[in-house]
């Protein structure tokens, strides 16, 4: 029984990451689109806040989508969810969600909630990062 779950787990994995790799590349070639078709549109070469703001937030949506990919890469690899990759996705989903985020039709208790939301997901990650560098005895990790 444990070798049939132990292949399922693996083809269920295998299928996530070919989906999250057609999703992503779906995703970059509609980013192309919308980027071309913003700057050959009348007046050439100039986009609008709005159109910059669209562009960055789904900019930062396929930069989610590839760190969601490697995690799951990581799970394949060494069967356990990197925390630290976890927390650099929900990083870069506040990141977004403040890069598009319109003030006026936010409360001011929202805003302030999205402020401490961002600041402890950062406290969290520092606190992750520096923990494991001391467990790992102060070395840097490998640049390859």
């Amino acid at each position: 029984m444990g070798g049939f779950l132990r292949k399922f787990e693996h083809a269920v994995i295998v299928s996530l990451i070919g989906l999250m790799i057609l999703v992503v590349l779906i995703s970059t070639i509609e980013l192309a689109y919308l980027i071309v078709k913003d700057i050959i549109s009348p007046p050439f070469f100039w986009l609008e806040i709005d159109e910059l703001l669209d562009i960055f937030g789904f900019f930062l949506l396929i930069l989610i989508g590839v760190e969601l990919l490697e995690t799951i890469k990581a799970y394949l690899a060494d069967k356990v969810v990197h925390s630290e990759v976890v927390l650099e996705v929900a990083l870069i989903a506040i990141a977004r969600k403040v890069i598009i985020l319109d003030v006026k039709e936010y409360s001011g208790l929202t805003i302030v909630g999205i402020a401490a939301l961002i600041v402890a997901m950062g406290l969290a990650y520092y606190l992750m990062k520096r923990c494991f560098d001391q467990r790992r005895g102060g070395r840097q990790p490998d640049p390859s």
